[in-house]
């Protein structure tokens, strides 16, 4: 087996940081781990790709590390059966409400024929 390169063993000295200085700070050792899960699978020729997220994790460190930061958290927002917005209209559906059917749709232009006319 080959020793580690240089970005692999920055790599894994970003994660234990990261561990490390999410320790005290609730839901951030487990979205630590859960992103670097997620990026497990990219290709090691993926260099630039690699380097990115490390840039990222380096500034995101930097914010964990800083006193503001008191947890770690994400931006999406789970769909319960509770916020589904609820339907006045009989006869129609969900997907009637969300999106016109056809792009020209709402926009005032003209449907095309399928003949081409």
């Amino acid at each position: 087996m080959s020793r580690p390169s240089r970005l692999q063993r920055q790599v894994l000295s970003l994660y234990r940081e990261l561990l490390r200085a999410g320790r005290g700070k609730p839901g951030a050792e487990a979205r630590v781990r859960a992103e670097f899960r997620q990026h497990a699978s990219l290709p090691r020729s993926d260099v630039l790709r690699i380097e990115y997220l490390y840039r990222r994790g380096r500034r995101q460190l930097q914010l964990l590390r800083s006193g503001h930061a008191t947890a770690m958290g994400t931006f999406v927002r789970p769909r319960g059966p509770a916020e589904e917005p609820t339907d006045t209209t009989p006869g129609t559906t969900l997907d009637d409400r969300d999106s016109p059917k056809s792009p020209c749709e709402g926009t005032g232009a003209r449907e095309t024929r399928s003949g081409g006319r």
